[in-house]
């Protein structure tokens, strides 16, 4: 019998603690203002009653968290396909590209966001074309993917020389890491990066191992190495003509495009 009484306060005394701990989040807002989270909760737990212990106890772990911030789903996979209004349409209007002159007037937070948007769009361009070869018809107005292209490319250009200009005024270098244009066995110039050693250049037999210069002997393949490539390029542009004016001749109405 001592052993049931002693459960049955057990029990109670465990439900009166629940109730307590379930009505003390609603109890804190109007009883107990917020400015109670910046006591020393070792002191509060002396002068505060049972219920704002509780409640400092609950709420003094969530007040230095915040929530989650995610980016906002608005189409989801569909942002890798163009507005159901283009769907079937041979033309899809378009504005310019971006030029250099306009982007360099924008800020470096607007130049990172517009980064973005025209990387969905290059990404959307891109799935479109593909989608357009499966079905083995015409994509609507490919001119946006050049145009996209040549946006992000002026883009990167206008960085590039934003980088390069606070380099020159911070270090007084052009590059980011130091190097020159050097040439090796074959006559092929390259630019090489300067590299940190622990020891002198002139002690050092693994820098000593490279070649920058090219020898005579050599000399004479480099010219047939341009002439053969200079020979190639004429033969590919002249096989380009043939081809066209072969299409221009069995299709009259073709469009040949500006040389």
């Amino acid at each position: 019998m001592a052993t049931s009484s002693s459960a049955g306060r057990v029990l109670s005394l465990c439900r009166q603690l629940q109730n307590v701990c379930r009505i003390s989040p609603q109890i804190n807002i109007q009883r107990y203002p917020s400015s109670l989270t910046n006591l020393n909760p070792y002191l509060c737990r002396e002068r505060l009653p049972h219920v704002a212990q509780c409640w400092y106890s609950r709420s003094i772990s969530l007040v230095p968290h915040h929530t989650l911030h995610t980016s906002i789903h608005r189409r989801g996979l569909d942002e890798f396909f163009d507005f159901p209004v283009n769907w079937g349409e041979s033309t899809v209007k378009s504005g310019a590209p971006w030029t250099a002159k306009q982007l360099r007037t924008k800020s470096n937070e607007d130049l990172h966001k517009l980064w973005y948007v025209l990387l969905k769009e290059r990404n959307m361009l891109l799935t479109l074309e593909q989608e357009a070869k499966r079905q083995s018809v015409s994509m609507p107005s490919p001119e946006r993917l050049r145009k996209v292209q040549r946006s992000m490319l002026r883009l990167d250009t206008v960085v590039t020389e934003r980088e390069t200009s606070l380099r020159l005024l911070q270090t007084g270098q052009e590059k980011g890491r130091p190097g020159a244009w050097r040439k090796n066995v074959f006559g092929y110039a390259y630019w090489y990066r300067f590299k940190e050693y622990a020891i002198p250049w002139y002690m050092n037999k693994i820098y000593k191992r490279k070649k920058f210069h090219t020898p005579k002997f050599v000399e004479p393949h480099i010219r047939l190495r341009i002439e053969k490539f200079l020979r190639g390029k004429h033969r590919k542009a002249n096989m380009e003509k043939k081809k066209l004016a072969k299409l221009q001749e069995r299709f009259p109405q073709m469009k040949v495009p500006a040389s």
